[in-house]
């Protein structure tokens, strides 16, 4: 499952990305309202996880501007308020739970996954192009020659390239949503995930390749 994950505080943001993706949770981390607010009408989430407090947007104020959008993603909010009344002010404008910092990782876990039950239909988690599918409930993809389960950054990887097929995507636009702009990894790593990709497509029988631009990135197409 895909998350979006708007906390302002860096070390806490960094944290709960490490949870969350052990988790076998999919998570694109933004600072600040505006992005979160950006990021959540552009993308598909099966969640969102807002902070209250964040520089340019409030969470508050970018919740009721998704819902005024229509959009009726799952939200959990995260603050360090714990009025009543706040509280209030928040399930009002559409949240589906609401999380007091501090907070204890296993709650925070339990809580989601009881938002992510009941707080939408369940979608089909597969996503399809060609003859492959990968499902977001098991990591795994699927073709005509068998299954395997993907690593975290593969699976993130595949699934923004099959989100978008024929776009092409960019090595800096993979480290930034994957990696983390913050981060001290090597642009290379995306290289040597996307080669893993296109074994592993092969592997299973895939009509699908992962084709590279040359200095421009890398798209996925049906095979001619």
């Amino acid at each position: 499952m895909r998350l979006l994950l708007a906390e302002d505080e860096r070390s806490l943001s960094r944290a709960l990305t490490v949870i969350l993706e052990r988790n076998h949770y999919a998570v694109d981390a933004v600072y600040n309202g505006e992005d979160a607010l950006d990021w959540a009408l552009l993308n598909e989430y099966d969640g969102i996880i807002l902070d209250w407090m964040m520089p340019k947007k409030d969470g508050l104020t970018v919740l009721r501007r998704l819902r005024a959008a229509g959009r009726n993603t799952p939200v959990l909010m995260l603050t360090a308020r714990a009025e009543v009344d706040n509280k209030v002010d928040g399930l009002d404008s559409g949240a589906n739970d609401y999380l007091t910092k501090p907070f204890e990782t296993r709650e925070l876990l339990a809580r989601l996954r009881a938002m992510l039950r009941t707080g939408a239909p369940a979608p089909d988690t597969k996503l399809r192009f060609g003859n492959i599918a990968l499902d977001g409930a098991r990591f795994e993809l699927e073709g005509p020659a068998g299954r395997l389960v993907l690593g975290n950054k593969e699976y993130q990887m595949l699934e923004m390239l099959l989100r978008h097929p024929g776009h092409v995507i960019s090595p800096e636009t993979f480290m930034e949503r994957i990696w983390g702009t913050e981060s001290d990894t090597e642009q290379s790593v995306v290289w040597v995930n996307i080669s893993y990709l296109r074994r592993k497509l092969e592997s299973i029988g895939a009509d699908i390749i992962i084709k590279v631009q040359r200095g421009i990135g890398y798209a996925v197409q049906e095979k001619k």
